[in-house]
């Protein structure tokens, strides 16, 4: 079988981070729980699961969005809401932090996996989704407004909406560019 032919293939290679744009459709807590039960099967670990997540609703997200905008700088709070307001909802994913170096590593490789797997389940809903990293993160008021616990880390926001334009896709380095065999 060719892999590019393959569903699976295709829909790695098709998905898209959906930025903007977004419709002027709920995203429902149903939908987000459904894709999660699917998405929890990433690998992990000893099965730790090191994941817990936080679901902003069309309904909350205005409230969420005012509370948010306030840890900004007042110069940056109108920026800021423009930019937190046209997503359709959130899912704040909240990883377990362990002091081992190893276990930490292998945490975030699986809460990586996990959000992966939730953007290819997304999309095939056509549900748009980007994990966004911002400073915001690490800010000590969005841990506080949260409920972010010590222990624990923001792997990221992820931006949620309906589309309808796919954006262009942005070619790759092809793996055998950044391949080697070990010789002894």
């Amino acid at each position: 079988m060719d892999k590019t032919n393959s569903s699976l293939a295709k829909t790695i290679r098709e998905r898209r981070s959906i930025k903007s744009g977004y419709l002027d459709k709920k995203v429902t807590e149903e939908t987000v729980l459904e894709i999660l039960d699917d998405a929890v099967w990433a690998p992990n670990h000893g099965l730790r699961e090191p994941w817990r997540f936080i679901f902003v609703s069309a309904k909350e997200k205005d409230g969420f969005v005012e509370d948010l905008v306030k840890t900004f700088s007042p110069d940056m709070q109108e920026n800021r809401r423009n930019y937190f307001s046209q997503p359709a909802a959130f899912l704040i994913v909240v990883m377990k932090e362990d002091p081992r170096q190893k276990q930490w590593e292998e945490n975030f490789g699986a809460v990586g996996a996990l959000i992966q797997n939730f953007q290819l389940l997304a999309w095939e809903r056509k549900l748009g989704v980007v994990w966004k990293t911002n400073p915001h993160i690490y800010d000590p008021k969005v841990r506080d407004l949260l409920g972010v616990e010590p222990g624990e880390k923001i792997a990221g926001f992820l931006h949620m909406g309906y589309f309808d334009k796919v954006p262009p896709g942005r070619g790759r380095t092809s793996a055998e560019e950044k391949f080697t065999v070990y010789k002894k």
